[in-house]
């Protein structure tokens, strides 16, 4: 028997629809679980992570295996996709290095031709320089000796600016000597170890260094008083100093060279100066101890031999106080007239 074709076609658009909406056994079966994974789907998320905590917690060691399994079969994935972006980034930067290439060329030719004129004028420099010295007879200062270390603790606080460094007396390191970084002066060595040292800075309130105004060469100290900007004491009234104008170690007391520069003021009121160091104190990372061959920081067993001795009977006198100054002699053996002077006031010899 014929059957219409649009009859046919609705009879199987029926069937379909009716399929798809009870479908098959299978459909019957994991729809519900897929309803409720839709629903708990948060819970069950935060249920996982909870899970992932506690097992971390009772095996480190098996978390981190999978950590490292997972960054292993992770890696080879990620590079394959970090290729095309980095192809894409090389290959931006050369257009744009081609593009720029003609003006870095005229401003390297330009800067070329300035070292040459700052190359002879150096020469000139030198060679008169060493003539002069030639004829004034100057005595070149020590030999520099420079130790490297790494800064292994900062021992200050809000009350106390100091570091801990990673050289000691088996280094060569002694009390007093100068620490430096790359911009400038940081501070002084105030305890060496024999493995390690301690590192007083400047922007320490016990800190005082000679210090000296580039430009007007005023003379002054720079105090520290446990803040980022140390001040400048003992300036006289007529100093001229301006901000912006850079410090630098003086040389008097024999404590430190000059010439090595510290920091620039910057602020200048009717109370105080200030002056910016040029390192940042939790930015030490690696300080250099420089041994100028300068005794002017005393060191312990020096101070201890200027020291009088206690006992004013001993006749052994410190080498370093002269004979008569605060210590009596002791009364000689005999009698003589330095014995009779030695006896107590209302006695008679």
């Amino acid at each position: 028997m014929n059957i219409p074709l649009g009859i046919r076609n609705n009879h199987l658009g029926i069937a379909g629809n009716t399929l798809a909406q009870h479908g098959g056994p299978q459909q019957r079966i994991f729809s519900p679980l897929r309803t409720a994974l839709h629903r708990f789907a948060f819970i069950l998320l935060i249920f996982s992570a909870f899970g992932l905590m506690l097992l971390g917690k009772a095996d480190t060691v098996l978390i981190e295996r999978i950590r490292a399994a997972s960054a292993d079969l992770v890696s080879p994935v990620m590079n394959i996709v970090s290729r095309p972006a980095a192809s894409i980034n090389e290959i931006t930067d050369k257009i744009y290095n081609l593009a720029n290439l003609y003006e870095e060329n005229e401003r390297l030719r330009r800067e070329n031709q300035q070292l040459l004129a700052w190359q002879q004028a150096a020469r000139n420099l030198s060679h008169e320089n060493a003539r002069l010295r030639d004829l004034a007879q100057y005595t070149a200062p020590p030999v520099l000796h420079l130790v490297t270390s790494r800064v292994i603790a900062d021992m200050g606080g809000a009350y106390a600016h100091s570091v801990m460094i990673s050289a000691g007396s088996r280094d060569g390191v002694s009390k007093g000597q100068a620490v430096i970084s790359d911009e400038g002066l940081v501070g002084r060595v105030a305890e060496a170890g024999y493995q390690a040292s301690r590192v007083l800075l400047i922007t320490d309130i016990n800190s005082r260094v000679p210090v000296i105004v580039e430009n007007s060469r005023d003379r002054a100290f720079l105090s520290g008083d446990n803040t980022n900007r140390p001040l400048l004491t003992f300036l006289t009234a007529d100093a001229a100093v301006a901000p912006g104008d850079r410090i630098l170690t003086s040389g008097h007391g024999g404590a430190f060279p000059p010439g090595i520069p510290i920091g620039v003021v910057s602020s200048v009121s009717e109370n105080a100066v200030r002056v910016a160091p040029l390192f940042r104190r939790h930015q030490l990372e690696y300080l250099r101890v420089a041994d100028y061959g300068l005794q002017g920081i005393l060191s312990d067993q020096r101070i201890r031999q200027s020291q009088a001795p206690i006992n004013t009977n001993d006749t052994q006198l410190s080498p370093d106080i002269p004979a008569g100054v605060g210590v009596v002699p002791a009364a000689p053996a005999d009698g003589s007239d330095a014995a009779k002077l030695q006896t107590p006031a209302g006695e008679l010899p």
